[in-house]
């Protein structure tokens, strides 16, 4: 009587059909992840000799959810194996246009999609590998290289699974429509060419090395520290900490100060004392931060301090030397280290600085 309950045909299947339907649907929503989880680690175990810089965690933590779902793409194929659409509906075959080709199709390209996507996140993984061996080398070029490496890569992974696509799931001529895209290509260069000389300007930094990662560059807007080249910007830092995203095209056109590559930090300043000071005071002043400035270990040989005006309200003296450093800390740390010196000196002579002022002299009438 079981069996004969099983038998019993609803729709063009039988009860049994509909219950293989719903329990491989049932199983696999339960052991996607479980399953998914399982081929991670194995493909983990397979590849692990080049991926043990990150580890396994995190291998699973990109991966698992794209294989879940490939999964259980999988089993709702297994289980439509089971059902079919009633004879009496009179649907056309898979091999003509309908309703069974159209869900054949979407079937099709779902499953490159989810394929495509599980690559994508393992390359992603494969960038993290890189950027991790980058970062234990001195040079600063692999930190440019891997970026636009993997950009690279996950362009390349897309264009051959839409290629893919036209040319199993739809059945096209692919060389045909590779050969058309040379008619069509003036049209599509001419609607993308921002995108065009943006991925130009990525293989131009590529080649002419302007900076590199970790460079602190100047535009005559920006300032900030290089995080990232990819196919179609740069990724900026700024000394604000805030994160810019400048076209490559316009990193490329712009007038760049690469300020990590430079070899001296040059300041100069005017101090102004008071008119009171002599002329010995200011001869000793200049002279003692003179030798002050040869004396301090990170200043540049041939400092240079002149009284060079005398101004509308102080006798000017001018300030001018080198900081034998590239980096930004040292310099202002530097800077502040004479600028404390050079008070003490002034006030060991028996002056002062200046501040703007103005006197005033009242003749009285003689009768």
């Amino acid at each position: 009587m079981f069996i004969d309950v099983l038998q019993q045909r609803i729709l063009g299947n039988t009860v049994e059909d509909y219950l293989w339907f719903a329990g491989l649907i049932l199983a696999g929503l339960i052991f996607k992840n479980l399953i998914s989880r399982i081929l991670t680690f194995l493909l983990f175990n397979v590849l692990r000799k080049y991926f043990k810089t990150i580890g396994v965690k995190k291998f699973v933590e990109l991966t698992q959810k794209p294989f879940s779902t490939t999964l259980f793409l999988i089993f709702i194929y297994i289980a439509c194996r089971y059902v079919h659409f009633p004879d009496e509906w009179k649907l056309a075959s898979e091999s003509e246009f309908g309703v069974r080709m159209t869900i054949k199709l979407i079937f099709q390209i779902a499953t490159v999609f989810f394929i495509t996507w599980t690559l994508l996140r393992i390359i992603d993984y494969i960038g993290l590998v890189m950027r991790a061996r980058a970062n234990k080398t001195e040079s600063k070029m692999d930190d440019l290289f891997v970026p636009f490496f993997v950009s690279s890569i996950k362009a390349l992974t897309v264009i051959i699974s839409l290629f893919f696509i036209l040319g199993v799931v739809f059945k096209l001529n692919v060389a045909s429509i590779i050969a058309g895209l040379g008619i069509g290509g003036l049209a599509i260069a001419l609607a993308s060419k921002d995108t065009l000389e943006n991925l130009l300007g990525s293989f131009l930094i590529f080649m002419d090395k302007p900076f590199v990662v970790g460079d602190l560059v100047k535009t005559d807007n920006l300032r900030g520290h290089i995080e990232e080249v990819g196919f179609r910007s740069t990724k900026v830092r700024t000394i604000e900490k805030t994160l810019v995203i400048v076209p490559n095209k316009k990193m490329m056109d712009a007038e760049l100060e690469n300020q990590t590559e430079r070899t001296f930090y040059r300041h100069r300043f005017v101090i102004g004392l008071v008119y009171s000071t002599t002329a010995d005071q200011i001869q000793t002043i200049t002279q003692q931060i003179l030798d002050m400035l040869n004396e301090h270990p990170l200043v540049n040989e041939n400092p240079n301090v002149y009284f060079i005006n005398f101004g509308a309200s102080a006798l000017e003296i001018e300030v001018i030397y080198f900081v034998k450093t590239q980096e930004l800390s040292d310099f202002e740390n530097t800077r502040q280290e004479v600028n404390f010196a050079i008070m003490k000196i002034v006030a060991a002579n028996k002056s002062d600085f200046a501040f703007p002022s103005t006197s005033v002299y009242i003749e009285k009438e003689v009768k």
